[in-house]
């Protein structure tokens, strides 16, 4: 069974904003990392040395007049911050998980308690794919020289990413549905080919 947002989220929406979902690591890793699962997918193998952390929440959030149902992010505060605003934000993170980890993946506990499991599924999905390991000047994986850790970071969507998507959920729990349609269609200009549908995300590390 997926893992559902705690119902305390929706009896006081003053009291808590989010909440750690501490059944998704695992629940993460037995269906989408473990060689032995029905849906495993390859295209994480490197996540099963990332330590990913999971949010509930329930404040609402758009870009672009888009809702925004998912976001990943280093667990690391980034962009420009003074070093108390820094201390601050770690502080909170550690609040949540006990420690920093590689990321944090934020899921939007509205949607999540209302979708089906095939948009559920493909939702976290999307968000593991932003969830990357570094590579070198050659292409080859990335790893600390310190601690001999994978070096992680966030990506944008490719072509790759969708195609992994569409194939194991459909346009439709995918959201790319309109995409899909529209290169069924005989093209409005002329036939050309495109080497990348978009480079990074509409939301960026949605």
């Amino acid at each position: 069974m997926r893992p559902q947002p705690p119902t305390e989220l929706f009896e006081d929406f003053s009291a808590v904003s989010f909440a750690p979902a501490e059944d998704m690591p695992d629940w993460v890793r037995d269906t989408f990392i473990d060689g032995g699962s029905p849906v495993h997918n390859p295209d994480h193998t490197h996540l099963r040395f990332a330590d990913i952390g999971f949010l509930w929440t329930i404040v609402g959030n758009s870009k672009k007049g888009r809702r925004v149902i998912g976001q990943c992010e280093t667990g690391s505060p980034q962009g420009t911050m003074g070093k108390w605003s820094r201390a601050r934000a770690e502080m909170q993170v550690k609040q949540w998980f006990g420690h920093v980890p590689d990321f944090i993946i934020t899921l939007d506990a509205d949607y999540c308690r209302e979708c089906g499991d095939a948009e559920f599924m493909a939702l976290v999905e999307h968000e593991l794919y932003h969830a990357a390991q570094d590579v070198d000047a050659f292409g080859a994986p990335k790893f600390s020289r310190s601690t001999g850790r994978p070096v992680f970071v966030i990506r944008g969507h490719d072509v790759e990413e969708f195609v992994g998507v569409v194939r194991r959920y459909g346009a439709d729990a995918a959201g790319v549905r309109a995409m899909v349609d529209a290169a069924n269609q005989k093209p409005e200009i002329a036939r050309v080919q495109i080497a990348h549908a978009c480079g990074t995300c509409q939301l960026r590390v949605a």
